[in-house]
């Protein structure tokens, strides 16, 4: 089954080297982030989740990281 990663637009590198990871990607803004299981921010939008429901999903920061360092944090943090 594909693991399912919300990425904030502008993150056009890394959604392309999780679809090459064999991550399935969906944009994150205007998303009910319903069966996601990690969601990915350029930096500046971290808190876009605090009090919209009790969902514990891990929000990776890409501020500083090459899109491959993303695709190992995310196969770390789903395995």
């Amino acid at each position: 089954m594909y693991k399912k990663v919300a990425v904030e637009e502008g993150l056009t590198n890394v959604t392309q080297a999780l679809n090459a990871a064999g991550f399935q990607t969906t944009a994150l803004e205007g998303q009910i982030l319903y069966n996601v299981q990690a969601v990915v921010v350029k930096g500046d939008s971290v808190d876009f989740i605090a009090g919209d429901s009790n969902m514990r999903i891990p929000v990776i920061n890409a501020a500083g990281r090459s899109a491959n360092e993303i695709v190992d944090v995310l196969r770390e943090r789903l395995s």
